[in-house]
């Protein structure tokens, strides 16, 4: 049996197909129309997912929107109607395409795919429980969704237990800690729904001084974990911004333009929301586990992604074990609209054994064979060297040691945000100055932000203070004690983002300010030829950590095919590119034509 799942028309559309309860596939649109977080329909996906496994549309049995649009059409006329006349932009501006397109998603769906069978719509908070609980290896768990908002919900708690999920509790819009953050993002100059990780990366800059000016006037937090807002200082329900002159009165001045210099302000009130944040998450999680009695707990929603909550909740909380969905946001909720059918509507049986999720490594996107990626490189005239496949570790260790940037493109793309190493930039975390030169040479992006340690899984405790796995670079730990550098008032005379010059640790590249990193724990059973790679590096070089962060640069999605990596290998100061078994040397590359009209378009974004 085929169950499609979809999610589209808010933002990071996706497509995800399960075959009798096993995933096959899972895929952002984002990552073949090249448009960052793209929300159109994901007809791409969609294409490769069917492909992939070597069926048609109409062969499906299921197709799972990831929500109910109708309810989302009623909760935006309800919040315009209540609004009024203000909010009217924002109607006119709004209301075309849902009678234009996304009323009649039922319809469009059945058309595009010639599907005849049953078409189901699962809630937002639902797909996204779904999503969280059911690939998870917990028989039973409690679950926590939190996001921006959904139909009317924003944040939600329940039980999973073997292939049933119950939701007892939410909390509706407009009280969203998502759209909170978001506020913040807005106010910061960042964009919505794209740079909320970088408040995220910024706040250890700040000092958390406004938390009680967010607390007197923005949000009022029960002991439960429940909120509500004060949203005399919001635009977000009826307008076209976060904030409105209230906010700007009670801060001090209008939000920072973009791209201009960040001040002590921005770091100061970065540090203030991740503080609000953390303390609604664990008064949250410590209230279901008193709730619930249950020891484990599955987190998705966009707010699972805030990997710093995610450690204070695991390292400081009630619950044992936490797992969260790799692709928390909204492209999850297509995997957990397509599984949500297969185990809560069709009441399929469910096994689970506690230690073993069902997500594959998140390797759930397309690949290349070296006989397509040859082709390319012939197709395109470009000097290669074939490495055999034995020899890679070895190869791409010595490059990192002697301080190469590599692009790493290897296997199935990974589903969700973050490069997991198939589509990864590496590079050597002992090098001081590694962490400059790659956000600014070769991501083109701000220079506060951190990048993340790939570790072996089995050493990740002689790093980090961390016991347990971390696969899915979704938890937060700090350098251990043994690994620090003694900084002796050095910090002292430096302001904010001078203190990234400060070596703080061993492995400096993946240290944040704070002695922090966001830790992915690296398997041998779900990416070998990456775990041998690291393990040569340990062998030759003395460390079981190297930099990972995502293979693209700013205002671009991670790249997907062969052609998407070797563009972005070439308009950036990445030293060496490696796709399946073949090597490719920047010094023996012709330029590209037009590079520096490209290059002038990524500065700007």
């Amino acid at each position: 049996m085929y169950i499609l799942g979809i999610s589209a028309f808010y933002h990071d559309s996706a497509a995800c197909l399960i075959k009798n309860g096993e995933i096959l596939s899972a895929v952002q649109e984002e990552r073949f129309s090249r448009k960052k977080h793209d929300h159109g329909f994901p007809i791409n996906a969609i294409n490769y997912c069917l492909s992939n496994a070597g069926i048609t549309g109409s062969e499906l049995d299921y197709v799972a929107f990831y929500d109910k649009p109708i309810l989302k059409f009623e909760r935006l006329l309800e919040t315009y109607l209540s609004f009024a006349p203000i909010g009217i932009k924002s109607f006119i501006k709004a209301m075309p395409l849902w009678i234009r397109e996304k009323l009649w998603i039922k319809d469009f769906i059945a058309t595009e795919l010639n599907f005849k069978g049953k078409i189901l719509f699962p809630e937002h908070h639902e797909s996204h429980a779904a999503s969280a609980f059911f690939p998870s290896p917990f028989n039973e768990a409690a679950i926590l969704t939190m996001d921006g908002v959904g139909e009317w919900t924003t944040s939600s708690y329940g039980i999973g237990n073997g292939n049933k999920i119950e939701i007892i509790a939410d909390i509706k819009f407009p009280h969203s800690l998502g759209l909170l953050y978001s506020a913040i993002t807005y106010y910061t100059g960042f964009k919505v729904n794209s740079g909320e990780y970088k408040i995220m990366g910024l706040a250890p800059y700040g000092d958390p001084k406004y938390v009680d000016l967010m607390k007197k006037h923005l949000v009022e937090i029960k002991d439960d974990g429940s909120f509500k807002m004060n949203m005399d200082y919001f635009n977000y329900c009826a307008g076209l911004t976060m904030t409105n002159k209230k906010f700007d009165k009670l801060f001090g001045g209008p939000p920072r333009v973009p791209e201009t210099k960040l001040t002590q302000k921005e770091m100061d009130l970065a540090a203030s929301v991740q503080v609000i944040t953390e303390e609604i998450v664990m008064k949250m999680g410590t209230h279901i586990q008193k709730e619930t009695g249950l020891k484990n707990l599955c987190l998705a929603g966009g707010v699972a992604l805030n990997c710093v909550a995610n450690g204070k909740l695991l390292r400081e909380g009630p619950f044992e074990k936490i797992w969260i969905q790799p692709a928390s946001g909204d492209a999850g909720g297509a995997l957990g609209a397509a599984i949500a059918v297969w185990y809560q509507y069709l009441d399929n049986k469910r096994v689970a054994d506690n230690k073993n999720d069902q997500m594959k490594g998140a390797y759930l996107g397309p690949e290349f064979s070296d006989e397509e990626i040859l082709s390319f490189l012939k197709n395109k005239n470009i000097e290669h060297k074939k490495i055999e496949q034995e020899k890679i570790p070895k190869t791409i260790s010595d490059l990192i040691a002697d301080e190469k940037v590599i692009g790493w493109f290897q296997g199935r793309m990974e589903f969700g945000p973050r490069a997991l190493g198939s589509r990864t930039i590496i590079g050597d975390a002992r090098s001081p100055k590694m962490q400059a030169t790659m956000n600014i040479k070769i991501k083109f992006r701000e220079g506060f932000r951190p990048f993340a340690p790939s570790v072996l899984a089995e050493k990740v405790s002689e790093y980090f203070e961390m016991n347990c796995e971390s696969p899915y670079m979704l938890l937060v730990a700090n350098v251990v004690e043994s690994k620090r550098k003694k900084i002796i008032g050095a910090d002292n005379s430096l302001w904010g983002i001078e203190k990234l010059n400060v070596v703080r640790s061993e492995i400096p590249a993946v240290t944040h300010i704070d002695f922090s990193a966001r830790v992915q724990t690296v398997h041998k059973e779900t990416n070998l030829l990456y775990y041998k790679l690291i393990e040569q590096f340990e062998k030759d070089h003395n460390c079981a950590v190297i930099i990972n962060t995502s293979f693209n640069v700013r205002g671009e999605p991670i790249v997907c095919t062969p052609e998407d990596a070797y563009r972005c290998f070439m308009r950036t100061n990445i030293d060496y590119l490696i796709m399946g078994n073949y090597l490719i040397d920047k010094t023996n590359q012709k330029p590209l034509e037009k590079d520096s009209e490209w290059m002038r378009e990524f500065a700007l974004d």
